[in-house]
């Protein structure tokens, strides 16, 4: 029977970050234009903490009806190890896609964003066909983009939308940012698997670009993120400096990534990323809201 622990450990929760970051830059967003809504806000993160968990549970599914994980050297996975059935794993995705969908239907009658329907619609589509389906696009080197559109873009946009109804420059480039750490994350997840997505036939964006190039691109995507905090310094608001704070914390992955670690040397630079992630969120937040009180 499976435990708590594992079911948890199967949420993997070292990737929450993605879900929470965008909330917190897209509610200080919000609240730099002086709408911030907290209940809103509140709405938006249960959706995306469950669509993160639904995804790593279709994931975990997915990847282990394939085979994919049955020599894996990451985090634990429920199906690949035998802790769970494939149609347990199957029925927590779909329960947290169900917890995601139920919650997004009260935001958007709650702020009367109808529009957004189709978005939720189309997020939790991706999520699933990510590893699911016939032909699931993160076999196929689309993982990275679809994790900056939506745990990005989408997810810091919609974020600001349903609290002050508008879209924003600040909520865009807070997006690039944010997305950029959520693919950085990805990227290292990638990259440490290279070696068994190339034999299992799963050609993610890692195995495609080899090792080096994916060494190079995660650098590219954490100097993106803060690139975004300069633009949001000279379009936006000064205090958005703040995010700077998070610097140091790239220090660690960075020098993991570019020091040629594998397997799983590279566990703690995934989770330091996932860190990162979460305190450049949290302070640009920050940043962005005070401006909005100063």
């Amino acid at each position: 029977m499976t435990t708590t622990a594992e079911w948890v450990s199967g949420a993997r929760p070292r990737t929450l970050p993605a879900a929470v970051s965008p909330v917190l830059i897209g509610s200080g967003v919000a609240a730099a234009e002086r709408e911030f809504r907290w209940w809103a806000a509140l709405l938006a993160l249960i959706v995306a903490l469950a669509l993160q968990i639904a995804v790593n549970y279709a994931n975990d599914y997915s990847d282990g009806i394939r085979g994919t994980d049955t020599n894996r050297v990451g985090p634990f996975r429920l199906v690949g190890s035998g802790a769970a059935s494939p149609a347990a794993v199957k029925r927590a995705a779909f329960m947290a896609f169900g917890v995601a969908a139920l919650a997004g239907l009260v935001l958007v009658l709650a702020t009367q964003t109808y529009e957004l329907l189709l978005v939720g619609a189309v997020c939790i589509a991706a999520a699933w066909f990510y590893t699911g389906g016939r032909r699931p696009y993160g076999y196929r080197g689309l993982g990275e983009l679809s994790v900056f559109v939506f745990f990005g873009l989408v997810a810091v946009i919609g974020t600001t939308y349903v609290q002050t109804g508008r879209v924003t420059v600040a909520a865009v480039v807070g997006g690039i940012g944010c997305g950029a750490l959520a693919c950085a994350i990805l990227v290292v997840n990638n990259l440490r698997d290279i070696p068994t997505d190339s034999v299992t036939g799963k050609r993610t964006l890692a195995v495609v670009l080899g090792d080096q190039r994916t060494r190079t691109l995660y650098t590219v995507l954490v100097g993106t993120a803060f690139v975004a905090v300069f633009a949001l310094m000279f379009t936006v608001t000064a205090w958005a400096a703040v995010a700077f704070l998070s610097l140091p914390l790239a220090m660690g992955p960075l020098r993991a990534i570019s020091s040629g670690r594998l397997g799983r040397e590279l566990v703690p630079a995934l989770a330091g990323t996932g860190l990162l992630q979460l305190a450049y969120g949290a302070l640009l937040g920050a940043g962005l809201a005070i401006s909005g009180v100063a």
